[in-house]
């Protein structure tokens, strides 16, 4: 199920794998842009900025990444490391016969970005990333270092220690789930108690047609292909040892004031060429704001 506006997908053999692929703008062929949604959300997170950014001249590559839609949910927990993550956005450069690309990337997205450019530098020319910022590897993985300081309880964590748990709630309460957590405005919350709770806070991010696309995916799919994201953040750790850890590309961060993700006082610190944008918004910035999104993406990628 997508929107009649949204394009129509695409199954695409990459990396062992087969993503579902939104495309735009085919015939700016040689200016690719790739788009990198988060959790838990759809290539159709991007709605707002597909016509944009193909009307501005990009061929504008939107995949369902694998775990999520119709593309593929391997059952095994290490084929969502960031090995294979970023391995399949350089398939699918391969499979459009591109030697680089514009990566762009929000939420979990943008981790996945962020570890792409690391681990294949020569397949992005440029990085624009929103909510997340380039997450800096400390001494010990970023699992155990949250569960000291966050608890068990700390979603991360919870995901990792008690597996298929969350996995089953939010399952069981898919649409509570989602109409809840796509709020803005609204006090925090544990996700576990989102699922389960009866009255939605705050304002919607989405109309209940949109918000239906969601729905109807994740009560396809289940949540547990999604979530093996986090489970292979201690993996990441490791398999980005010995990777030269400063991003030399230019850079977009798009932050959202109200967003619950802490902003990274080091971010010129490994990302030198980094500009930074903050807007009026909570976390799921590129739906809340979509204007003011697309704007700033397109006024910076004029002036690289």
């Amino acid at each position: 199920m997508t929107s009649p506006d949204f394009p129509e997908p695409t199954l695409i053999a990459v990396n062992g794998v087969e993503l579902e692929v939104f495309e735009a703008g085919r015939h700016n062929a040689g200016r690719p842009i790739v788009l990198c949604h988060g959790w838990p959300e759809l290539a159709y997170s991007w709605r707002h900025q597909v016509p944009a950014l193909a009307a501005a001249g990009y061929h504008v590559i939107v995949p369902n990444q694998r775990g999520y839609g119709s593309s593929s949910r391997p059952a095994d927990v290490t084929d969502y490391d960031i090995e294979h993550l970023s391995g399949d956005l350089v398939a699918l450069l391969d499979h459009f016969g591109y030697d680089d690309a514009t990566f762009v990337g929000h939420d979990w997205g943008a981790m996945v970005v962020w570890g792409l450019t690391l681990l294949h530098p020569h397949r992005v020319n440029a990085v624009v990333n929103l909510s997340l910022p380039y997450q800096e590897r400390g001494a010990k993985p970023w699992i155990e270092v949250m569960e000291e300081v966050l608890g068990g309880d700390f979603y991360f964590v919870h995901f990792n220690r008690q597996p298929g748990v969350a996995d089953a709630v939010f399952d069981e309460n898919t649409v509570p789930f989602l109409r809840n957590l796509y709020r803005k405005n609204a006090p925090p919350m544990s996700l576990l108690d989102l699922a389960t709770a009866e009255t939605a806070l705050g304002e919607p991010v989405m109309s209940d047609s949109e918000l239906a696309v969601f729905a109807a995916a994740f009560t396809s799919t289940g949540f547990t292909g999604s979530i093996n994201w986090y489970r292979n953040l201690d993996r990441n750790w490791h398999l980005l040892a010995d990777v030269d850890p400063v991003i030399r590309q230019p850079a977009l961060m798009i932050y959202g004031d109200r967003d619950l993700v802490a902003k990274s006082e080091r971010l010129a610190d490994f990302v030198p060429n980094v500009e930074v944008v903050n807007l009026d918004c909570g976390h799921w910035i590129q739906q809340e704001k979509p204007e003011e999104t697309t704007q700033a993406i397109l006024k910076w990628l004029d002036q690289i």
